[in-house]
């Protein structure tokens, strides 16, 4: 099969589809590699660096939507990249659908087959490409809001640990799954005061013996959300309903009550956030206030630190990326696990969550499967 990596187009996105390392797998296993100029410049790999991994450079994005039986990107295809994916063209990426509807659009029209990082499962019924970026993002939660408080960004200048005898901000992450169980790390391992809230008994259970008493756990009710982030410094939305739309935690009527020049981190943007006041922001203007409260919304939070990123991404894509090089389209209907990632084939919107939180129709997966 003929691979495309084309250059990431969106603002400050610096990852890559494929690192030279993966390139030479996909190149072992017999498929033809096409990258285009620099699309590795974002972690320092050169062209001349993904020749001796086996690849061809093509100059410009263009070729690689032409020529390519399978397009391996990051982030979500943008409106040019969309209107050059052809019928039976497999894209490799994130989606994130279910609050861009001008995407799935763009998409169904096309006629290609997306499969989606952020739905694809495995065996334990975990999302194992979506881990290592929320792994990145719960991480870098934090970094963000140590940041954001600090008063010259308009928060309420407060340092994350505080110091002897002065007591440290209090952090409160909303969904203890892969990104609330970091920044939860992160934030306890800074001196933060740290609550974590879910909906699920046996994760808490597993969080409250992971921290031994370092962070408390809450079962998450509307009245236990509302406490905690009345009185928070920091809010970490770390929310996930696969595909699906993130449910809205935190109301604009909320930040009326909480603490002025707080942080809320919106890690769940990429599903269209958790709290009612989120809109995505970018790596170049991260940041704005509402009724007093310091939003940071940015999109593609692991875009900022790329290098860690793509070889994280790389390690978890590759075995899928691979079989879907190998047998094509087949590879969705063998494995249950791509058959979960499908998310548009044919024109049709093909995974259920995304379909009802478009409000499209929801075909059996039979049907376009088999077409």
């Amino acid at each position: 099969m003929r691979v495309g990596v084309p250059k990431e187009i969106k603002v400050h996105e610096y990852r890559v589809g494929l690192t030279p390392g993966a390139v030479r797998e996909y190149v072992a296993a017999g498929h033809n590699v096409v990258v285009e100029t620099d699309a590795g410049g974002g972690i320092g790999a050169t062209d001349e660096a993904y020749r001796k991994a086996g690849a061809v450079i093509a100059g410009t994005a263009a070729e690689i939507f032409k020529t390519c039986d399978m397009v391996v990107k990051v982030k979500e295809p943008q409106p040019r990249e969309w209107s050059q994916l052809r019928e039976g063209q497999i894209l490799f990426t994130y989606l994130h659908l279910a609050p861009d509807p001008a995407q799935a659009k763009g998409l169904m029209e096309s006629g290609c087959t997306a499969v989606a990082y952020e739905t694809v499962t495995d065996d334990k019924g975990g999302l194992p490409l979506l881990a290592p970026m929320s792994e990145v993002a719960g991480r870098l939660s934090i970094e963000a809001a140590g940041s954001a408080l600090k008063r010259s960004a308009g928060g309420r200048g407060l340092l994350l640990g505080g110091v002897p005898g002065v007591v440290p901000a209090r952090v409160v992450v909303l969904g203890g799954g892969v990104v609330g169980t970091h920044a939860a790390r992160m934030a306890v391992g800074l001196g933060a005061e740290v609550t974590i809230l879910d909906r699920s008994i046996p994760r808490l259970r597993e969080l409250d013996e992971l921290f031994e008493g370092r962070a408390r756990t809450r079962f998450s009710t509307i009245e236990a959300v509302e406490h905690e982030v009345f009185a928070a410094d920091v809010v970490i939305g770390a929310v996930l309903v696969p595909g699906a739309s993130a449910p809205k935690l935190v109301t604009r009527e909320m930040l009326k009550s909480m603490q002025k020049g707080a942080v809320l981190v919106d890690v769940a943007i990429d599903q269209g956030g958790c709290f009612e006041t989120s809109h995505a922001t970018t790596h170049a203007d991260p940041t704005y206030e509402v009724d007093g409260i310091i939003h940071y919304c940015v999109a593609n939070m692991p875009g900022a630190v790329p290098l860690t990123s793509s070889h994280a991404l790389n390690n978890a894509t590759l075995p899928f990326g691979l079989a879907l090089a190998n047998l094509g389209f087949a590879a969705v209907t063998q494995n249950p696990h791509l058959r979960a990632g499908l998310n548009v084939h044919r024109g049709r919107i093909t995974n259920k969550a995304v379909a009802e939180s478009l409000g499209l129709s929801f075909p059996p997966l039979e049907g376009p499967l088999a077409a």
